[in-house]
């Protein structure tokens, strides 16, 4: 076995926490259960990654088997790397037979064609998610085998998950590679991104539901009473208000658990609309701007704006609409209104 092999393993499984390393080799399959029995599993790390290089070594693994216990183990802990989504289109709207062996052949076949030094390595899973790990090299340099890309494509869907290498120059050939082999003609990024690629998948597959909103904040009821009159009513409508946020924050957000997104961006297109007295704008053009939005958890941030104090309730529907103009490249064209202040021009 090549010392970079042996090497990569040993690494690998020192990534795994200690009481899951049985399990991925389990997964992994390419040691036998027999050989797995001759293992520690009780020791230190080191000497528990030193046994399995031992056994892969009678079992003369190369990278490519490596790279299995590799998408394994992102499999498990996915949540270790940055997803970014990416939509495709097609020229007509007819269904094709998904052949995976083609399909991985068109995406080999198309990668090789521009880089010789790079190592592929699929995986296949229950919910139709076809995992493809990349390491990529140079012409003259063999493939850095700790850098690699992870692609994550459903089948019959045009939707791919990509954590991309640290080497920007390799994703155009990532992108080409995946239209050619899923018979696509375009893919383009949904400026979406998480850790959670659960969350991502959970948007663009329609699996989290939100509801639109088609109601308008109700301002506070003010009356000349007497003071401990009114200071029982205050308390009666602060508990009201409070109550009456909790509500719209339900109806817009849902009871259940958020999906965990951490970027967001889209481009506003917006008439800006002043007094004709004030003069501001000598010529009517749209007003435009790029919005980013970056939280450890965007929608749960969001959701806890108006609870908080920090934002009228109803949100405005620029805020809520994210998860559906995630679906739609986070383009906005607003022909009339004005622009929150806090969306401002970069």
């Amino acid at each position: 076995m090549d010392e970079i092999v042996a090497e990569y393993i040993r690494r690998t499984v020192l990534k795994i926490p200690r009481d899951e390393i049985k399990m991925m080799l389990q997964k992994w399959g390419f040691l036998s259960e027999a050989q797995l029995q001759t293992i520690n599993f009780h020791q230190v790390k080191d000497n528990i990654s030193q046994e399995v290089v031992q056994l892969c070594e009678e079992n003369s693994a190369d990278i490519k088997q490596a790279a299995v216990l590799d998408i394994i183990y992102n499999h498990i802990y996915q949540n270790k790397r940055m997803w970014s989504v990416y939509q495709m289109k097609k020229t007509g709207e007819e269904l094709e037979y998904f052949d995976i062996t083609d399909f991985k052949k068109k995406f080999k076949g198309r990668l090789r064609s521009a880089l010789k030094n790079v190592t592929i390595t699929f995986k296949e899973y229950e919910d139709n998610a076809i995992w493809i790990r990349v390491a990529w090299g140079t012409p003259y340099k063999k493939p850095n085998q700790y850098k690699p890309s992870y692609v994550v494509y459903h089948s019959q869907t045009p939707y791919v998950f990509i954590s991309a290498s640290v080497l920007k120059s390799t994703l155009p050939l990532l992108c080409q590679a995946v239209i050619v082999a899923s018979n696509y003609h375009d893919i383009r990024e949904m400026e979406l991104r998480s850790h959670s690629l659960n969350s991502l998948k959970d948007i663009v597959f329609k699996r989290y539901s939100q509801n639109f909103q088609t109601y308008s904040p109700k301002p506070l009821q003010g009356r000349n009473v007497e003071p401990k009159i009114a200071d029982l009513r205050i308390v009666q409508e602060d508990r009201s208000e409070k109550e009456r946020i909790r509500r719209l924050n339900r109806e817009v957000f849902g009871d259940g658990p958020l999906p965990k997104l951490e970027f967001a961006q889209y481009r506003l297109e917006t008439m800006f609309k002043s007094d004709p007295k004030m003069d501001v704008l000598d010529k009517k053009e749209p007003f435009r701007c790029l919005v980013k939005f970056s939280s450890p958890h965007l929608l749960e941030s969001l959701k806890s704006l108006a609870p908080a104090g920090m934002a009228d309730a109803p949100l405005s529907p620029l805020l809520t609409c994210i998860p559906q103009k995630a679906r739609n490249y986070f383009k906005i064209k607003e022909k009339k209104g004005l622009l929150p202040g806090n969306f401002v021009s970069p």
